[in-house]
């Protein structure tokens, strides 16, 4: 039974280690504004130039972990499982004490929310759910997965129950979509408003005109990030292209205008209103 139970855990850790991962790489890496980290789990126990690279440690460790539990049989990476869980447990308890104001960073910058009891109760569940993977005959966890049947289904269920009632990080997630901040506030990276841009039916129509394909000059105004490029209109002027792109929706909105030096705008080449067609 216990047997059982344990291996039934299996894929719950396996979830919540590559989750973790994922999230907090993507956290790192994504180029959060100076300071973001400064909030987010252990990281905030060392100095701001640590921030990042003590994040990403944490989670390649969570990988490592993740990738020998999977693709061995050797007893050190279920002793390291739940020796990690037990050190994140001693570690958000700390956090708790010294920083009451830091979210755990569990799961990168949804994790926000200040350390509490939940986030406490869930580490230490976690930890004997790794513990109890030390019972399980010594084969590897990808074996152990492709055998666990709809016997094992309700404690694997009741174990992700459990964790889910004690992670903050729901509400979290359910409050950022019923209270998703205005346009004009969300933040969006410039170079991926650039390969929105270029990646638009205005740009390949108008690509033929730009001198450079680097933007002279770049700025945004509420919703709308606008990049001028250096470039000739249709009869040899010099004028500056200026592009502007809206910064909402998966095919945002795109708009272009030719401007002189003296900033008075340049009427482009209209279209023909047909075209010859050979016979």
């Amino acid at each position: 039974m216990l047997t059982t139970i344990a291996a039934a855990q299996l894929p719950v850790l396996i979830l919540l280690l590559a989750a973790g991962t994922v999230a907090k790489i993507w956290t790192a890496a994504r180029g959060a504004e100076p300071g973001a980290l400064s909030k987010l789990g252990p990281a905030v126990l060392v100095a701001e130039r640590w921030h990042k690279p003590a994040m990403m440690c944490c989670a390649f460790g969570e990988l490592f972990l993740l990738v020998g539990l999977l693709a061995t049989d050797l007893p050190f990476f279920r002793w390291g499982t739940t020796a990690f869980f037990a050190v994140s447990t001693y570690v958000l308890w700390e956090l708790r004490r010294r920083r009451p104001d830091v979210g755990c960073g569990c799961f990168g910058e949804v994790s926000a929310t200040p350390v509490g009891l939940r986030s406490l109760g869930r580490t230490v569940v976690l930890t004997a759910m790794a513990a109890g993977l030390l019972q399980l005959p010594e084969a590897t966890g990808w074996s152990i997965l492709t055998g666990i049947t709809w016997a094992h289904a309700p404690a694997a269920l009741g174990g992700l129950l459990v964790l889910l009632a004690l992670s903050p990080e729901i509400e979290e997630g359910a409050a950022r979509l019923r209270y998703r901040a205005p346009c004009e506030q969300r933040s969006l990276d410039t170079a991926t408003a650039l390969n929105r841009l270029r990646a638009s039916k205005t740009w390949h129509s108008h690509e033929h005109l730009l001198s450079s394909t680097d933007p002279a000059d770049s700025w945004r105004e509420l919703c709308w990030r606008f990049f001028a490029y250096p470039g000739r209109s249709h009869t040899g002027e010099s004028v500056d292209v200026v592009f502007a792109i809206y910064l909402s929706g998966r095919h945002p909105a795109v708009r272009v205008a030719l401007v002189d030096i003296d900033g008075r705008p340049v009427k482009a080449k209209p279209l023909p209103d047909s075209l010859p067609i050979s016979a």
